[in-house]
């Protein structure tokens, strides 16, 4: 049985299923809940982290598409300080840079904004990210775009807090002198240009899970503004300020007049994409270089200090890429303020065997290798599925200001940390601790949670899936055994057999891509590959499986229906389907299987285990051209859902046309007038003295864009969630059949959340 599937391919969706017997409902209440994160620990591009200068343990860190964080030093845990952005705004999840006032440790800024074509804002905090204020921008922002881990882009003046710099991708440098709430274009500054970075740069990491607007090369820009401390008093603006600017060419300007005019640093090198400028208290200015600006590719880079008091520049990369057996880069350089002349260095895209950490501590004249089999240990136990991941896209390290012993360092899946570096001055190993607890930045692709086993399991984007036996621990065997996948997309159970469950999913990119599906029969403990694929199989689509776990129905992307009786052994495509038609299977009949066309606006139904599909008489208004698909994180514009336990009993949720039901099979359709929109529909144990399974739904209700249950069939709704827990995009609703109230749900980059009703914490026990 499948809680939630997409009916149609690409962006096409039903406007109208058909003319509306309405079921009136009240304006929804609201009812109180607590929200948890499902742990995993990590999972995504951490693009940033800042230390506060003056406050002790004070550190914020930035994600790509999953918000930003602030570290909890007394609980020893990070905090998101975004999930009150909603879902009409799930552009500002994605966070570009920080910026912190170095004279105020209540003061944060977050440039927001994931993709260059969405809207964008910067966010203003007095409460350490408590509470913010807000202030829409002319100019665009890319955080999962080319260059994201480059920086940082937004800076507050050191002398006088008032003042802001932004330097943009497309628009140039701006500036604020009012702590963000009104900002200027800095016209004097340099016609910057734009980077060229690789086809594999233009896009998004994470396709098919995120998807991209194209593939022509993005701008880049301005990647990083630092001040010169030293050159201003307190109370007046800061003189000496540098931007580096993502370009091969002339790429570093200096402003000696609080940022009015600039000029082009002299005998600066050229031919390298400066990524992140750290400027020492001694007064020295260091520069990491990459030939593209990552994170895709890179395949050349140096390291650099520039000594502004006599204009000398000094090459002081540890390894020269051309030197080397293989192409690579420069993550990021940072230096320590307490003992100027210590600097750390990452090596980026270098791929064989791994990145590389160096370690400096005469201002870059001669380096350690930190990396290597017998002086680095690394702990995985508070996320073991870390233990097969190799740190990679290192694009940011940072020394505690406080604490010279203690280096973090990002990448493309969490956080690292190390306790101990000073002991490798004198050759003693280091140890590295995987620093994620709270932070949750994943993609769900498909939640289940069947009546009996795990209370839930989950396809994740580019960490394949997990069996969740204990909510609030990362999985202990660190994900699915046999086969793994970079991508679960779809899961199913029987609906009679629910130990039964089968999963596709997808690996590998471009022409190297797999496609594979896999059948547990002991809910999801064990997997066991099915023989082979449906011919053409490009991308991992849907897939169901029918009552009695006997059928199995795959639609791989791009490619029709087929099905098979003996897991995958013999192949046979279902006859009176299109191309890309998903099929959902009924949880009481086993031959029954349901689909949607929605281009010829029918209800197709199989009596005859997917052999064969015919339309009902229900009537469905073609729509051919409806947008309804969001970018990256939302999956397509409706979906086709079955009731558990009930024969026949089905629901289209659509985002433009909203609820509807049928009780005969789609036979006819009943509209529910209260719901304009249904992003995403799931099913959870009945409420108590009532039949029908609880709904939750993320969508709009009379008028509100919220998440929503109803214990009535959809005849009353109340709000579950509220303005401090909207994470952004909400997708793959689901209930608990186990527990009343009990919802999870995916977001487009805050990983899976839990919430239980009445404020009370529940814990669920396995059966």
């Amino acid at each position: 049985m499948h809680l939630g599937k997409q009916f149609v391919s690409g962006f096409v969706v039903l406007v109208l299923l058909c003319p509306r017997t309405t079921i009136q409902a009240q304006p929804p209440a609201s009812e109180p809940y607590t929200w948890h994160n499902a742990v995993i620990g990590g999972g995504g591009f951490v693009t940033g982290i800042v230390f506060h200068p003056g406050q002790k343990g004070l550190m914020y860190a930035r994600t790509d598409v999953g918000g930003a964080y602030r570290w909890d030093e007394a609980g020893h845990q990070w905090v998101a300080i975004t999930d009150w952005i909603g879902m009409a705004d799930v552009n500002l999840t994605g966070c570009e840079s920080i910026a912190l006032d170095p004279n105020d440790p209540k003061r944060v800024y977050l440039a927001a904004g994931t993709y260059t074509w969405g809207k964008a804002a910067i966010l203003r905090s007095d409460d350490q990210g408590k509470t913010f204020q807000r202030t829409d921008v002319p100019f665009k922002m890319g955080a999962n775009e080319a260059g994201r881990f480059n920086g940082e882009r937004l800076a507050v003046d050191p002398n006088d807090g008032e003042i802001l710099f932004f330097g943009s991708r497309e628009d140039g440098l701006w500036k604020s002198a009012d702590r963000t709430a009104t900002w200027q274009r800095v016209d004097s500054f340099t016609n910057i240009g734009a980077s060229q970075p690789s086809a594999a740069d233009s896009r998004s990491n994470r396709e098919p899970r995120r998807r991209f607007s194209g593939f022509a090369p993005q701008a880049v820009g301005i990647v990083s503004i630092v001040f010169d401390p030293a050159s201003g008093k307190p109370g007046a603006p800061t003189p000496v300020l540098y931007a580096a600017v993502s370009t091969t060419g002339t790429n570093l300007y200096r402003s000696a007049d609080a940022g009015a005019t600039w000029t082009a640093v002299p005998d600066q090198p050229v031919g390298l994409c400066p990524n992140h400028l750290a400027w020492s208290p001694d007064g020295m200015l260091y520069l990491s270089y990459g030939r593209e600006p990552g994170p895709n590719s890179m395949t050349d880079g140096a390291v650099w200090r520039f000594n502004p008091k006599d204009g000398v520049w000094t090459d002081i990369t540890p390894v020269k890429p051309k030197d080397s057996d293989q192409t690579f880069g420069y993550g990021c350089v940072a230096v320590d303020a307490q003992q100027p002349s210590t600097l750390m260095v990452t090596t980026f895209c270098h791929w064989r065997p791994h990145d590389e950490i160096f370690r400096s501590t005469n201002g870059g004249a001669s380096w350690i290798q930190l990396w290597q089999t017998d002086n680095i240990e690394w702990d995985h136990s508070s996320a073991p599925y870390a233990s097969s991941r190799t740190p990679h896209w290192m694009g940011t390290i940072v020394i505690n200001p406080f604490n010279s012993d203690q280096v973090l360092f990002t990448t493309g899946f969490g956080i690292w940390s190390c306790s101990d570096v000073t002991g490798a001055n004198a050759g003693h190993p280091t140890h590295w601790t995987f620093l994620d607890q709270g932070l949750e930045e994943t993609v769900p692709l498909a939640l289940l949670s069947p009546p009996k086993g795990a209370h839930l399991l989950s396809g994740v984007g580019d960490l394949d899936g997990f069996r969740h036996d204990d909510l609030d621990r990362s999985p202990v065997e660190g994900g699915f055994s046999g086969q793994r996948y970079g991508n679960t997309e779809d899961m199913a159970f029987t609906g009679e057999k629910p130990d039964i469950i089968v999963r596709a999913g997808t690996g590998g990119r471009g022409t190297d891509r797999i496609v594979r599906a896999s059948v547990s029969d002991d809910g999801g403990k064990t997997w066991e590959t099915l023989a082979s694929e449906p011919p053409n199989s490009y991308g991992a689509g849907t897939i169901a499986i029918s009552a009695d776990g006997r059928t199995i129905v795959w639609t791989p992307q791009r490619s029709e229906a087929y099905f098979t009786t003996d897991r995958g052994i013999h192949w046979i495509a279902c006859a009176g389907l299109p191309r890309g038609i998903c099929v959902v299977a009924d949880p009481v009949n086993a031959a029954q299987f349901y689909a949607c066309n929605a281009h010829a606006g029918q209800v197709l139904i199989s009596t005859n285990g997917a052999v064969s599909f015919t339309p009902t008489t229900a009537k469905l208004p073609a729509a051919e051209d409806f947008g309804g698909g969001f970018g990256g994180s939302g999956g397509a514009g409706a979906v086709l859902l079955v009731t558990p336990d009930r024969q026949g009993d089905l629901w289209l949720a659509s985002r433009s046309a909203g609820l509807y039901h049928s009780a005969n099979a789609g036979t006819a359709f009943t509209g529910l007038e209260a719901v304009q929109e249904a992003y995403s529909l799931g099913f959870g144990k009945a409420a108590p003295n009532q039949k029908y399974p609880a709904l939750f739904l993320a969508g709009k209700v009379d008028g509100l864009q919220a998440l929503f249950r109803s214990d009535d069939a959809g005849k009353n709704w109340v709000r579950i969630n509220d303005g401090q827990h909207q994470y952004g995009w909400i997708n793959h609703v689901t209930g608990d059949p186990r527990i009343f109230g009990r919802v999870y749900f995916g977001t487009g980059g805050r990983g899976i959340i839990y919430g239980d009703d009445n404020g009370q914490k529940i814990t669920a026990v396995n059966h």
